[in-house]
């Protein structure tokens, strides 16, 4: 009886602790990325001061102050992503490609990666697992559960990058019409291709800040010397959308062969936006088909009481005292 009781004891003050532990991290977190970040005001002043001055990153993230939980992350990144870091050069290529369509360009954004995968590991364990003992107890099912918690939370960091690489790729979908329009009426007056993009940039910036990044990206690729055609390829195989390929494609070749640029343009953007008026009508033709199950399970339930409810009511009334009656 002392044993068990010893037991569950030292259980109970583990998983104190854990969840202690992990309240504190969360905590200490928030408060130093609160510290960190500049008033709106003096952000601002800086944006009046230095308006030309490209705060988000392009090449890399930007390397502003850290702080103590910064550190000590990144301490501890290498060591944390050791266990899962690929053999091959291979996987370690796909995962840079998933991290550039994501927008995270940092040298060390694959090691950052693996490494909160295994945190979410452990958190998964420790949170899930303690929470799952004190309400359960510790036999085999806590275990299974515990499991099955840790396994999700392993696996969560990929599925934030799903959706963060699908909700960019989504603006720079349907952002591109506009900003070819835009590029289209730039050429036409003059512009360089090079020049078009980087006023396509400036002019985007605040309506349409993915593609606005890309094309800047763009600009300062050719300003370091690159070639235009490895430029423009780059641009298409690293944010993974296919309308943005194709358009890669067509000024590749547009260049190659010296045909008109705004040409190619006008027809490419022609295509875009009656591909995304296809999109919108299928979309709408779905839409009867989804109400189907909202309808069934959520609205038919409740006319069907309004409806048929009184009739029931004085049914029940009418026929039970007649039903008793011998």
């Amino acid at each position: 009886m002392s044993i068990l009781l010893a037991e569950v004891i030292t259980q109970s003050m583990i998983t104190r602790f854990a969840v202690f532990g992990c309240a504190a991290a969360a905590a200490w977190w928030l408060l130093d990325f609160m510290s960190s970040k500049k008033p709106r005001a003096e952000q601002r002043l800086e944006d009046i001061r230095e308006p030309n001055t490209r705060k988000s990153d392009l090449l890399t993230r930007e390397k502003g102050s850290k702080g103590a939980m910064g550190k000590v992350l990144e301490m501890a990144t290498p060591a944390l992503s050791k266990p899962l870091q690929p053999k091959s050069s291979e996987e370690v290529s796909k995962t840079k490609d998933k991290l550039n369509q994501a927008g995270f360009r940092n040298e060390k954004a694959t090691e950052i990666y693996w490494a909160m995968k295994i945190v979410g590991l452990v958190a998964g364990f420790l949170i899930g697992g303690g929470a799952v003992v004190v309400t359960r107890g510790v036999d085999i099912d806590s275990l299974t559960y515990t499991g099955i918690i840790a396994g999700v939370a392993f696996f969560l960091p990929e599925l934030i990058l799903w959706f963060i690489t699908k909700s960019r790729q989504d603006s720079i979908f349907y952002s591109l019409p506009d900003a070819l329009d835009l590029m289209v009426v730039c050429v036409e007056s003059g512009l360089g291709l090079d020049q078009a993009m980087r006023k396509v940039a400036e002019e985007m910036k605040k309506s349409y800040r993915v593609i606005a990044e890309e094309f800047s990206l763009c600009n300062l690729q050719l300003q370091m010397g690159r070639a235009r055609n490895d430029v423009l390829h780059d641009l298409g195989a690293r944010t993974g959308v296919d309308d943005l390929k194709a358009l890669a494609a067509i000024l590749i070749q547009a260049d190659k062969f010296g045909s008109s640029i705004a040409q190619a343009l006008r027809v490419q953007s022609d295509s875009m936006r009656t591909r995304r008026s296809q999109l919108a009508e299928e979309k709408a033709a779905k839409t009867a088909v989804k109400l189907i199950f909202p309808l069934v399970i959520f609205i038919f339930p409740a006319i069907f009481i309004v409806l048929v409810g009184p009739a029931a009511i004085t049914m029940v009334n009418e026929l039970l005292p007649t039903m008793n009656v011998k």
